[in-house]
């Protein structure tokens, strides 16, 4: 059995997974901060979550396609998006955004504003009370997040094969993987790669559910001293 997918399906998930956590912590923070246009940029956020992944693909094709602007800005220094490995990141990441967005937006909506008054009062700067104060009291909602979107990524299949296509060793990830064994009508393959992905997915959830009691048990038993 070829394990190219996965190495590649992995090695995809992870570095779309640090790409998509930094935007999208930097994205709901400064979104709740907004006055104006806050539930159109939120929709348009969002937007990939809701939309069919192929359709994803197609507008990120449009995107990075040769004719596009920026498709010819990157040819020119030697960059190629469609068809490789970084158009299988770029997929994963747009699709898996959503999810540690709203994850991460949701948590910042549940903290004591009060917390952060209290900060500035005692002269703190912005960058100091963000990552010294409301991070450490949202930083569980923000593992989950992490976590959804790697599953997400780890799965992804319409956006990646739009974009990055269906090349063995290079982009073909389990996903893919998946769709070419039922195409070739190489079930046994197929059932292996589902069976990987499944209990990869779902290994990941328990993890994250394991951790989330956890960190709710350790809260109540401070509460309680």
């Amino acid at each position: 059995m070829d394990l190219a997918p996965l190495y590649i399906s992995l090695k995809v998930a992870v570095i779309a997974t640090v790409i998509t956590v930094f935007t999208g912590i930097f994205s709901a923070y400064h979104v709740l901060k907004l006055k104006k246009f806050k539930g159109l940029i939120d929709g348009l956020f969002t937007l990939p979550m809701v939309l069919p992944p192929t359709v994803v693909g197609f507008f990120l094709l449009i995107l990075f396609g040769r004719n596009s602007f920026i498709g010819g800005v990157l040819r020119q220094i030697n960059i190629s998006v469609v068809f490789s490995w970084t158009g299988a990141v770029i997929a994963s990441s747009i699709v898996s955004f959503p999810l540690m967005y709203r994850t991460a937006r949701g948590a910042f909506e549940q903290f004591d504003a009060n917390l952060v008054n209290a900060a500035r009062t005692l002269g703190m700067t912005e960058l100091k009370i963000f990552f010294r104060v409301i991070v450490p009291n949202v930083y569980p909602g923000l593992i989950a997040g992490t976590v959804l979107a790697f599953a997400r990524a780890l799965g992804e299949f319409g956006a990646t094969i739009m974009l990055a296509g269906n090349i063995p060793g290079k982009t073909r990830t389990m996903a893919v993987a998946v769709y070419t064994a039922v195409q070739a009508g190489d079930r046994e393959q197929a059932y292996k790669w589902v069976l990987i992905i499944c209990v990869m997915s779902f290994g990941a959830m328990v993890l994250m559910n394991f951790w989330n009691t956890r960190q709710v048990g350790k809260k109540a038993k401070k509460e309680e001293y």
